[in-house]
């Protein structure tokens, strides 16, 4: 096979084996060239991301490496390290500590075996699934310090070296794949990192829609660029148990679920989703940091699976909608605090709801005849008091 097929192939089983990857590939385009770059690289032409990769090398790697490099030039385009290219003074140190980190999302098995990798440097005493930003310092702290792996890996970068003999006789091969780009204004920086965020958000739908939910790895991504603390709550454990038996029932063809009937089509597969009716209190007396608490915790609701109803309410609805968690939301009210209106329309749907997970600052009187499945839960900030002996379960965000 020529370069082009061997591409498409290795396209192909990204897509088979990951397909939030394969997916964020097809937004690039890709040229072949051997005076580009020695290896494979990502660049930006204009506000655009491109792919080059040196016909050369890529023909020397077996398969499966074929799609471990595809994955990390992409995880180099979904960690932003072309927009962050500038903000550091030794490029070359910066490439190692980039691949450090993108590395550990990738099985080794898919990398030529003297990449860079966290475990090649022991004696650095590194944090996995740290920032580039932490290995770079890492690096260049323990390079001053005198550090033996440190100072042989920083000769290596000062000589021009493509490779570095550690002491403890480890040969690693030194990463030159990310273009110097141009320099950046805050504006085009700003434009760029606004639409790498949107590109990768939108596939994530993609394979969310297609799957039901997004592997650990991509929902680290998802959760790093959107800026997501870590949830205060298990919540796929916490609304498997509180979720009623209401459920939303879907099918769609499957080629992997075999047709008994006509052998030659697509079987059907059944999905059950949990459709949980979130209210948030967009009364005045919540401030702009418990909304985004709120949110935050929304956000790690999507990752169960659930479908996620947003109703928002101050001593009226104002609005109601399906939740998107990677969509800017704009928020209604910012008048007085009143539950009612939304325990009158949870009760007139209670069919269409698995629970109502209210989120609030508490200020308020609870309201009268709330039935279903119902959880309060208040800001870090906000008061228990009023809604300690309602109905329903009570739960509090901790700081």
């Amino acid at each position: 096979m020529n370069k082009h097929e061997t591409l498409a192939k290795a396209s192909k089983e990204l897509m088979l084996k990951e397909p939030f990857y394969g997916l964020l590939l097809l937004s690039l385009n890709k040229i072949w060239s051997e005076k580009m770059v020695p290896t494979a690289g990502v660049c930006l032409k204009g506000i655009n991301y491109e792919l080059a990769i040196n016909p050369v090398f890529w023909e020397s790697l077996p398969p499966i490496q074929k799609v471990g490099i595809l994955k990390h030039e992409l995880l180099h385009i979904a960690f932003f390290h072309l927009t962050d290219y500038a903000d550091y003074p030794n490029k070359q140190l910066l490439n190692v500590a980039m691949d450090i980190e993108i590395n550990q999302y990738i099985d080794k098995e898919w990398l030529p075996e003297n990449g860079c990798f966290l475990e090649n440097f022991p004696s650095l005493n590194m944090e996995a699934k740290k920032g580039t930003r932490y290995y770079y310092n890492m690096l260049d702290q323990e390079c001053e310090n005198g550090e033996e792996t440190a100072v042989a890996l920083g000769q290596a970068l000062e000589s021009g070296d493509c490779e570095v003999q550690l002491p403890d006789g480890t040969i690693v091969e030194l990463p030159d794949h990310i273009f110097d780009n141009q320099e950046l204004d805050e504006a085009t920086k700003k434009l760029i990192e606004t639409q790498t965020k949107h590109i990768v958000n939108q596939v994530a739908d993609q394979v969310m829609k297609a799957k039901g939910n997004v592997p650990g790895e991509v929902a680290e991504i998802l959760e790093r660029i959107n800026k997501i603390d870590p949830p205060k709550f298990d919540w796929k454990g916490y609304i498997r148990r509180f979720s009623g038996k209401s459920v939303k029932t879907y099918t769609k063809k499957s080629r992997r679920k075999y047709n008994k009937r006509m052998p030659d089509l697509p079987g059907l597969k059944i999905k059950r989703q949990k459709h949980i009716l979130a209210a948030v209190d967009t009364s005045g007396s919540v401030s702009t940091s418990e909304l985004k608490e709120f949110l935050n915790e929304m956000w790690h609701m999507t990752k169960t699976g659930s479908d996620v109803t947003l109703v928002q309410c101050d001593t009226a609805i104002s609005h109601i909608g399906k939740f998107n968690p990677r969509e800017e939301l704009e928020i209604h009210g910012r008048g007085g605090t009143e539950f009612q209106p939304v325990i009158d329309h949870y009760n007139e749907h209670l069919k269409d709801y698995s629970c109502l997970i209210y989120f609030t600052d508490g200020e308020c009187p609870a309201p009268e005849n709330p039935r279903g499945n119902i959880l309060w839960v208040i800001s870090s900030k906000g008061d228990t008091s009023y809604l300690e002996n309602t109905y329903g379960e009570l739960i509090k965000l901790e700081d």
